[in-house]
């Protein structure tokens, strides 16, 4: 049989698109109950599950697009797991030789600090940290503090610097601090360089074109379009360590908006908060940088003796530090629960610092049940947010803090980027974490846990002279907010999982 295909006319354009306009919805419908099923079948939290559905019906296709770049549990989150299992498998046998000695440090912090040692158990036996005594710690209170002490610390390495920051901007101060890790990686100090593709673009780009560089430098999850939705998962951590026992973490990147001088008054007062750590637990902060370098392409290396601190260290029993740690892998949300475990301790005092307040329920509860048991429960905010939506999602949140006694402070010298938590003045948190559901849940996160008497008197101070520069904010100022802004509160509340 001769087949004649000029003999098959084709569909005219104008009967194709007719066709498309009137059945167009079926397959978008079945595209939209596979996703809406998906999200279903995932178990996630109600809130977030009501909050991904709400933007896919009410956001058509954008809707859609969000979910495929923000929302989905990508084979990734499984990459994670399978990396922090093997990680925790090959830190096996070191952990079990450590366990009298942690048991015994463990003795010690209850003696210090009574039942608030039990922070401290927590992360010892979820394995996120091992307790230990013998280190020294100093409070840095903005740019102006840390930066010449992280310069020092670098300037005065003798055999190795690993460093890991969301951003790292290449202006006057990043500049400076990459020239010094330039100057010495040329002399043979081994210079290992992390930074957030998604936060330090410029970066990146600038170290990626530098063939001669002695930096070993790595990009985390670096995004492309290829890989666009894995920006939703970014390394938000700031920490160095120097030598083995000289560490640096908190909420303080490598950027001039942090250096509170005339020269930047145009970036505007940044308020943030890192804290230096000489000693043991030095150890763990290394161990954590090692897990987020073998996260990446660079080439892997062990743990040997000259990236540790020698235990015992030469420093007496002085100040109790463990980290508490989270990632997108995490087997449980452990920065929000050392959090609750904490709060869930104090006795009479309890100071918070945020940038960011999207809690999670059990977060809210617990301050509020806290407060109305008699403790002074104070939860400092930035009075101008850098960002419209969680300002105004963290507002919708605030009522029901007022109402049952938790005092809410806006501070309006500057931004406040502070992530710390004070307990009592005897158990203090610093770190990265932000009180958001981001944090908790997505990010890499990573917050020291202190117990020492000087650096906790400090701390409480600084609160107290910070609530010199805010406004209290009361249930009748709330109430005065117009209706419109309280609408708007409410319409960006019903995105705060998302945020």
């Amino acid at each position: 049989m001769n087949i004649e295909f000029g003999a098959i006319e084709p569909y005219h354009v104008s009967q194709v698109w007719e066709f498309i306009l009137q059945w167009y919805w079926i397959p978008l419908s079945i595209l939209y109950l596979g996703v809406i099923s998906t999200i279903l079948i995932e178990n996630r939290n109600p809130s977030k599950t009501v909050s991904w559905v709400m933007v896919i019906v009410f956001l058509p296709v954008i809707g859609l697009l969000l979910y495929y770049l923000f929302g989905q549990k990508f084979q990734k989150i499984r990459k994670f797991q399978r990396v922090n299992q093997h990680q925790a498998d090959l830190l096996d046998r070191e952990w079990k030789k450590l366990e009298p000695e942690m048991e015994q440090d463990l003795e010690t912090i209850e003696a210090w600090i009574g039942s608030a040692h039990r922070v401290f158990t927590f992360l010892k036996n979820e394995r996120l940290s091992s307790p230990s005594l013998r280190n020294q710690v100093k409070l840095l209170t903005n740019g102006e503090q840390k930066f010449p002490a992280l310069l020092e610390a670098i300037r005065n390495a003798r055999h190795s610097i690993h460093m890991e920051y969301y951003i790292f901007e290449l202006d006057q101060i990043g500049l400076e601090v990459l020239n010094a890790l330039e100057e010495k990686a040329k002399i043979g100090i081994k210079v290992r360089l992390i930074a957030d593709s998604f936060g330090s673009p410029d970066l990146d780009k600038y170290l990626s074109n530098q063939k001669h560089s002695k930096i070993e430098f790595q990009p985390f999850l670096p995004v492309t379009f290829t890989s666009l939705a894995n920006s939703n998962y970014r390394n938000h951590r700031k920490i160095a360590v120097i030598d083995g026992h000289i560490g640096f973490v908190g909420g303080i990147n490598i950027s001039d908006r942090y250096i509170n001088s005339p020269a930047y008054e145009n970036t505007g007062f940044w308020r943030d908060t890192s804290v230096m750590i000489e000693g043991e637990a030095v150890n763990m902060l290394q161990v954590n940088f090692w897990m987020a370098w073998n996260q990446t392409d660079g080439e892997p290396f062990m743990i040997s003796r000259e990236y540790l601190c020698p235990i015992p260290f030469k420093y007496p029993e002085q100040a109790a530090v463990s980290f508490t740690s989270s990632d997108p892998g995490s087997i449980g949300p452990f920065n929000m629960e050392a959090i609750l475990l904490a709060i869930s301790e104090a006795k009479d005092t309890i100071q918070l610092c945020t940038p960011y307040y999207i809690p999670s329920d059990e977060l809210s509860t617990a301050l509020q049940v806290a407060a109305a048991s008699g403790v002074q429960v104070e939860l400092m905010l930035p009075a101008e947010s850098d960002s419209y939506f969680v300002q105004h999602a963290s507002f919708s949140f605030l009522k029901p803090l007022l109402t049952r006694g938790v005092k809410v402070y806006l501070y309006k010298k500057g931004f406040m980027h502070a992530k710390t938590l004070c307990i009592d003045q005897k158990v203090a948190f610093i770190g990265t974490t932000n009180l958001d559901i981001r944090s908790f849940y997505i990010n890499f996160e990573i917050s020291a846990v202190i117990s020492d008497l000087e650096l906790c008197t400090q701390l409480s101070a600084a609160f107290e002279n910070d609530k010199m520069e805010s406004d209290l904010l009361t249930t009748a100022i709330w109430k005065s907010r117009s209706r419109w802004k309280r609408g708007v509160d409410s319409l960006c509340r019903l995105l705060a999982p998302l945020l």
